[in-house]
């Protein structure tokens, strides 16, 4: 159906309300103005309870529409939806434009209902996150809360509105804690277990790779995921996958442009020491490791078993054997969240 087809004016029927959700698959409509701008919504429970109250089919909706519903500004990130979705148990929600107008619907199921992934992804979040201070002095970094959830559950919840719904997550540093807050992953909606390191032998991004079920790992299994869990980022995994695939890489690095401004004027000269160019307070721009990677599978029996490996070594061991290493561009927003400053960003900007 297109969006017209679910908008309403309040004069409108609790007949053609019916008509409308049962026709929609949203479980709700939105009403609206004659401009198209949002006024409320109506669903399926609000029809049926008027009726029960004794409204007629010809009866108008006006009475029975719940005015200043929750909604989602274009272009909010599929993992914010999904948040909104499970703190408030609601199954649809409408996507309002910078105009005001009503955009599209959400619902829960497309949202989650998509295509299941056969892909695993695998979190690391067994770092102390030491840069952090005292703030990982009693919780490990994975667990602080940015805009109401824990970094590790956006990570998540980022993957499973991507189709991805079996996950290993490597911990170590206050593992218990991890493991208590995520449990099985079933209230995420997704599949959890854990590659659980010692204190005496932390593996790094790499090594608890080693520690999957061999089945994962074989040359016959689907591309995996690896990511850091302190990440505040948007990435179509699936589109990584696809890409991935395509290239005919071993691995896949996701990269994103870091721009930086000297503060200083940057002098260049030559051999005798004359000044050639002076250029003042230039902006540099350079590609970084983002922290997140998709391999093919097989390549985790590179790995020493149990020992501390890295991603980014992991990347020079295919260089080595001449293996591709391809990057992948993110372009939408990315924060490694390592130090307070970079928190403070990461929770001022999930405002």
């Amino acid at each position: 159906m297109m969006i017209a087809d679910y908008l309403l004016r309040e004069h409108a029927t609790v007949l053609d309300a019916f008509t409308a959700i049962d026709g929609s698959a949203t479980g709700l409509a939105c009403v609206v103005d004659d401009a198209r701008k949002l006024v409320g919504v109506i669903t399926d429970g609000d029809l049926r309870r008027a009726l029960i109250s004794g409204a007629r089919l010809e009866d108008p909706i006006a009475p029975h529409v719940k005015r200043a519903p929750r909604t989602v500004p274009t272009g909010t990130a599929r993992a914010h939806i999904l948040d909104l979705m499970t703190a408030l148990r609601i199954n649809a929600v409408p996507e309002i434009a910078p105009d005001g107008t009503v955009a599209s619907i959400h619902t829960l199921s497309e949202i989650i209902g998509g295509a299941v992934l056969p892909n695993r992804a695998v979190i690391m979040a067994g770092g102390k996150g030491t840069r952090l201070g005292a703030l990982t002095r009693h919780v490990p970094k994975p667990l602080i809360t940015v805009a109401g959830r824990p970094i590790i559950e956006w990570v998540i919840l980022q993957l499973v509105g991507n189709g991805i719904r079996n996950l290993s997550i490597s911990v170590n540093h206050f593992a218990e804690q991890i493991e208590a807050r995520l449990g099985d992953g079933s209230r995420l909606g997704c599949s959890i277990d854990y590659l659980r390191e010692t204190a005496e032998n932390p593996l790094g991004t790499a090594g608890s790779l080693t520690l999957l079920d061999p089945a994962v790992t074989s040359a016959q299994a689907p591309p995996l995921l690896v990511l850091n869990a302190d990440l505040l980022v948007e990435f179509d995994a699936a589109r990584l996958i696809r890409e991935h695939e395509a290239s005919g890489a071993a691995l896949t690095m996701g990269v994103k442009t870091y721009r930086h401004t000297v503060p200083f004027g940057v002098v260049e000269y030559d051999e005798e020491r004359t000044i050639t160019a002076v250029s003042e307070k230039p902006e540099l721009a350079v590609e970084i490791n983002t922290g997140i990677y998709c391999i093919d599978a097989e390549l985790v029996r590179l790995l020493p078993y149990n020992r501390p490996s890295t991603m980014p070594g992991l990347a020079e061991q295919c260089l080595d054997s001449g293996r591709r290493v391809s990057a992948w561009a993110i372009d939408a927003g990315w924060i490694d969240i390592g130090t307070p400053h970079d928190l403070a960003r990461a929770q001022g900007a999930a405002q």
